[in-house]
């Protein structure tokens, strides 16, 4: 009887110590992704082994289990599990902080159309997009979704809310409408086109209310030199900063230039960069520099102008694409960013110009000390959510960045553009618990981000591999590929209901 009772407890024992998974969706209390290489988000080279400790929604302990590391005063004590703690083999591994979409719209309809919010944020998370600044979308809804994804409730991002600010006339309503948006409870404050007294008062009064400001600054009577001088926090895409560097004030547009034509609007945009004084150009970069304003470029977003084909043939659309997104990307006059009418192997070839002088600037911007960070902009322009940042970081490589820079783009960079460097972007002890585990190494291939994963050679044999295994968010493990076939679910029930009322509409019309 004692052999047996002793035999029980060993067995107790050995189960209280055993791996246990993690359940998708649910936040253990303790949590150790085991035998982890970190790809960290403060621009330093991968290193490794760690076993990672979260405990609720924090970091608690990054343990290094490699010998040399240990001779440098790191810890050697490996962490137990026991009751309670969930653990992730990290082996083979790499773990990098969450990704932060700096550059994000939350939608639930696209032209009015209904398109379930779940759809986007689950390949958001699948994605290991951790944070996204939302910088536009509705705003009480976006707030709503903010608490429930900081509650748990939601099975969502981090989320920031930068409400679109609007073009009050005057300055009183300007100031008035900063102080309304901070009683709302919003993270910061998103610029369009504005006039530029109105932009002095808004940046102003949402100074002494403690507010970020996004600028998206288009083609209006202020640029980046407004921003230079009022304290924006960010520029978004590119807008602003080559029209500030051109001679004469103003770009060569021809005489029939409509900037509410989008397909004018698009063209032209494509021979801007060019018209830019190069010297000019290095005194604005200059500037932002000195005057801490960021720059968020979202290069995915205007691919398509580059390369129409390649956007609009892109793989995941053909299971991942919900119809609602698919009808908003064909061209139509009414949809912001569907301007593809008569495109031209000629505009494509502008285009193609302004991405190179373009990504040499935003290159040039970071070597003078500039904060580059990363967003996607997805939701227009043949860009899926997700998918949209992971081909950003393809984008900024492709600008001339190391993959160990590209990483902390949109990690510790893009927190430091939301003011929450000292909690986010890193993977360090007293952090938030944001953490990716990737199939594969990003720093030698940035498509193993991508949820739909690589083809590869092992061995002499062709494998499929790659994609984000567990995103972490706040300390909740969500399983990637599980949240991608609920992903595919969606769009085949939305898809297979569309077919059920086309074919209800044509017997309704006897069949003709």
């Amino acid at each position: 009887m004692r052999a047996i009772a002793g035999f029980a407890l060993l067995a107790v024992a050995i189960a209280a110590t055993a791996q246990v998974a993690p359940i998708s969706g649910t936040r253990p209390t303790r949590l150790i992704v085991r035998n982890a290489t970190i790809a960290d988000g403060n621009g330093t080279p991968a290193r490794g082994p760690f076993d990672i400790v979260v405990e609720g929604n924090t970091i608690t302990q990054v343990v290094a289990l490699d010998p040399v590391a240990m001779r440098g005063g790191a810890s050697s004590r490996r962490p137990q599990g026991g009751a309670g703690t969930a653990e992730i083999d990290a082996t083979g591994k790499y773990v990098l902080p969450g990704l932060i979409n700096a550059h994000a719209h939350l939608q639930d309809e696209r032209a009015g159309v209904a398109q379930p919010i779940e759809y986007e944020l689950k390949i958001w998370l699948a994605c290991g997009i951790t944070a996204v600044r939302d910088v536009g979308s509705d705003t009480r809804k976006a707030l709503a979704w903010r608490d429930a994804s900081a509650k748990g409730t939601l099975a969502a991002p981090r989320i920031f809310v930068y409400p679109q600010f609007g073009r009050p006339t005057n300055l009183d309503s300007a100031r008035a409408r900063v102080r309304a948006l901070k009683a709302m409870g919003v993270d910061g404050i998103k610029l369009l086109g504005i006039d530029r007294d109105v932009m002095q008062a808004m940046e102003d009064e949402a100074h002494k209310e403690g507010l970020r400001i996004a600028h998206h600054v288009g083609v209006e009577e202020t640029n980046a030199w407004d921003d230079i001088h009022f304290g924006t926090t960010s520029i978004e895409h590119w807008y602003g900063i080559p029209d500030a560097a051109i001679v004469n004030g103003v770009q060569d547009f021809p005489s029939y230039y409509n900037y509410n034509n989008e397909t004018d609007r698009f063209r032209w945009a494509g021979h801007l960069w060019r018209e830019a004084d190069p010297a000019r150009l290095q005194m604005v970069l200059d500037s932002m520099v000195a005057r801490h304003v960021a720059w968020v470029p979202t290069f995915d977003i205007y691919e398509a102008s580059r390369d129409l084909q390649r956007a609009k043939g892109q793989p995941w659309f053909g299971e991942y694409l919900h119809p609602t997104l698919e009808d908003y990307f064909r061209p139509d006059p009414a949809n912001h960013g569907s301007y593809f009418f008569g495109w031209t192997s000629t505009d494509e070839t502008f285009w193609k110009e302004n991405y190179r002088i373009w990504m040499n600037a935003v290159r040039d911007f970071e070597k003078k000390g500039g904060l580059v960070g990363a967003g996607d902009d997805a939701g227009f322009i043949y860009q899926m959510y997700g998918f949209g940042l992971i081909r950003e970081l393809e984008l900024h490589q492709e600008a001339g960045f190391s993959p160990i820079k590209v990483i902390q783009h949109a990690t510790g960079n893009n927190a430091r553009i939301l003011g929450k460097e000292s909690e986010l972007g890193r993977v360090r002890a007293g952090y938030r618990a944001d953490l990716i585990v990737v199939n594969g190494n990003p720093l030698e291939n940035l498509k193993v981000l991508y949820p739909t994963g690589v083809d590869d050679i092992k061995d002499g044999k062709a494998v499929h591999t790659g994609g984000v295994e567990w995103t972490i968010k706040d300390g909740i493990p969500y399983h990637g590929p599980t949240l991608m076939r609920e992903v595919k679910q969606i769009v085949a029930k939305a898809r297979a209901e569309r077919g059920n009322k086309a074919d209800r509409a044509d017997k309704g019309r006897g069949g003709r």
